[in-house]
C-alpha cells in the first residue's frame, strides 16, 4: 500500500508540474501574442501613416500642377480683354484702307498700310490669330457666327457660307471673337 501512495504522490506531483509547465507555457504564448499584437498595431499605425503621407503628398503634386496650368492659362489670356478692344480697330483700318486706295494719294494710302502693318505685326506677337474663312467654305456652328441667312445662288452652295461680313479671331486656341458670316439656304 505505501508503494501504492507513493506512486499516487508522484501521479499528483507529475500532474502539478505539467499543469504548472502548461500555465507557463500558456503565459509565454500570450506575453508573445501581446507583443505580436503591439507590434502589429505598430506597423498598421505606421502603414496608415505612410498612406496618409502619400496621399498628402499626391494630392499636393496635383494642387502645383493645376495651379501651373491655370498659370500658364492666365498669361496666355492676360491681355484678352486689350486686344479685344483693339480688334474693331483692326476693321477700321482695313475699311480704311480700302477706301484710301480709291483716292490718288499714294503716300497716304502707303502711311495707313505701314500703321495697319505695325499695328497687326504687335498684336500676331501678343497671340492673335486671324481666322481664315471664305466664301464657299463649309457653315460650322461651333465657329462661325450666322448673321443672315440668303436664298442659295445655287445648289452646292446651300448650307455654305456666301459672304463674311466680319473678321474672326483666335487668342492661341481660344475665339475671342466669332466670324460674322453670311449663309446660303
Amino acid at each position: 500500500m505505501a508503494k501504492k501512495d507513493k506512486n499516487e504522490q508522484e501521479e499528483v506531483v507529475q500532474e502539478q508540474v505539467n499543469d504548472q509547465e502548461t500555465s507557463e507555457t500558456t503565459e509565454n504564448e500570450t506575453v508573445e501574442q501581446e507583443e505580436k499584437s503591439v507590434e502589429e498595431v505598430l506597423a498598421e499605425d505606421l502603414q496608415k501613416e505612410k498612406d496618409k503621407f502619400l496621399r498628402l503628398f499626391a494630392e499636393f503634386e496635383n494642387y502645383k500642377r493645376r495651379t501651373a496650368k491655370e498659370r500658364i492659362e492666365l498669361f496666355k489670356t492676360a491681355g484678352e480683354g486689350v486686344l479685344k478692344d483693339l480688334i474693331p480697330v483692326m476693321d477700321d483700318f482695313d475699311r480704311a484702307i480700302l477706301e484710301i486706295a480709291k483716292s490718288e494719294d499714294q503716300q497716304l494710302s502707303e502711311g495707313v498700310a505701314l500703321i495697319h502693318n505695325k499695328l497687326r505685326n504687335t498684336l500676331v506677337s501678343k497671340g492673335l490669330v486671324l481666322m481664315e474663312v471664305n466664301a464657299g467654305d463649309a457653315f460650322n456652328a461651333d465657329e462661325h457666327e450666322a448673321v443672315t441667312q440668303i436664298p442659295a445662288p445655287s445648289d452646292d452652295m446651300k448650307g455654305k457660307i456666301i459672304d463674311v461680313i466680319e473678321k474672326g479671331y483666335k487668342l492661341g486656341d481660344k475665339i475671342i471673337r466669332y466670324p460674322k458670316v453670311v449663309i446660303g439656304q
